[in-house]
């Protein structure tokens, strides 16, 4: 096949401080995609991160802004592409498996595909990021559903239909969950690939901070519960405070209906200052819920707006090996 029949694919790196692997990252996805295009995006590293990747034949961009979530931002604007697929410069991912991310993203007409992480339980690094990576993945399917199984996952290829209608608001490695809640909220075609997570190499070291990006995350689970389901996050409130309300307001009345006094009057009033509120939340989540619909259906058209890749058709057979079997599929 020539060149311009296989599909136009970006490869985005964003980096820190990953000068003793990304030059051999970048070199795998360049022998394994050799039609791709490689970008680095370098994120203010101070260790040579950038003059590596452009040894390796990378492109390199610097975002000054720190945070993953702001690499994610400027590389979805920047580059014009079919495919994105976006990876780490650590070396834990395998170039080898890009292909199959992308034949996957081609076959199952996806909008995402999620490369599940076999390993992560093992290579976690402590035991902390093991368990938060348990606790927000069951948390994830608790409050936006069961489209993943691995939300953290940095491994993922995308169709510029997904990249170009991605608000991305997320500053740091909140972004990936933000990712997953946007596919899940326009009910876009999702895929997960299991594949084999590798140990990080000597003198590569971990940016993950296990209770500062913890808490990053926990708040914007909370973030993203107000914007795409308010009714349910204003009821939690509405409905505590309901609860508060009675528990104060039945010894009142149990007196009332008893004696036909009312002695403890401030504690009458307080009891209906906290079903006041109540109601005000819940008449929040209310109206707050027909707007956060609304969006949800601009942001669907947006989605629809954007042109497909230019070559689907061609670009299935532009992966020789056979495909692997999809763990999981959302629509």
């Amino acid at each position: 096949m020539s060149a311009a029949d296989y599909p136009d694919v970006a490869v985005l790196l964003p980096c820190f401080n990953e000068a003793s692997t990304v030059g051999a990252v970048v070199r795998s996805f360049r022998e394994t995609l050799p039609n791709a295009r490689v970008y680095v995006y370098d994120n203010n590293s101070t260790d040579g991160t950038a003059l590596q990747a452009m040894l390796a034949g990378a492109t390199v961009v610097r975002e000054r802004r720190q945070g993953k979530g702001h690499v994610v931002r400027r590389m979805f604007a920047d580059i014009e592409a079919d495919i994105y697929l976006m990876a780490d410069g650590d070396g834990t991912y395998a170039p080898e498996d890009a292909e199959d991310l992308i034949r996957t993203l081609l076959t199952e007409r996806a909008d995402m595909v999620v490369g599940t992480r076999r390993g992560v339980r093992d290579d976690a690094g402590r035991n902390g990021h093991a368990f938060g990576n348990r606790l927000f993945n069951r948390l994830y399917r608790f409050l936006f559903g069961a489209d993943f199984t691995d939300i953290l996952s940095g491994y993922r290829a995308f169709s510029r239909r997904f990249v170009k209608s991605f608000p991305a608001v997320s500053g740091g490695f909140e972004i990936e969950t933000e990712m997953s809640v946007h596919a899940s909220r326009l009910k876009l075609p999702v895929c997960e690939l299991e594949l084999d997570y590798g140990r990080r190499p000597e003198g590569s070291h971990s940016k993950l901070s296990t209770f500062k990006d913890g808490a990053k995350i926990l708040w914007m689970f909370a973030m993203l519960m107000k914007e795409t389901r308010p009714f349910a996050f204003f009821g939690v409130f509405a409905a505590g405070l309901l609860a508060a309300s009675l528990v104060f307001m039945a010894p009142v009345l149990f007196e009332y209906f008893t004696t036909g006094l009312v002695s403890r009057m401030p504690t009458w009033v307080f009891s209906m200052a906290l079903m006041m509120m109540s109601f005000l939340f819940f008449t929040a989540g209310t109206i707050l819920d027909s707007v956060a619909r609304s969006r949800a259906e601009q942001l669907r058209i947006h989605y629809m707006a954007q042109a497909p890749a230019k070559k689907p058709v061609a670009a299935r057979t532009a992966v020789s090996k056979s495909p692997k079997r999809p763990k999981a599929d959302a629509a």
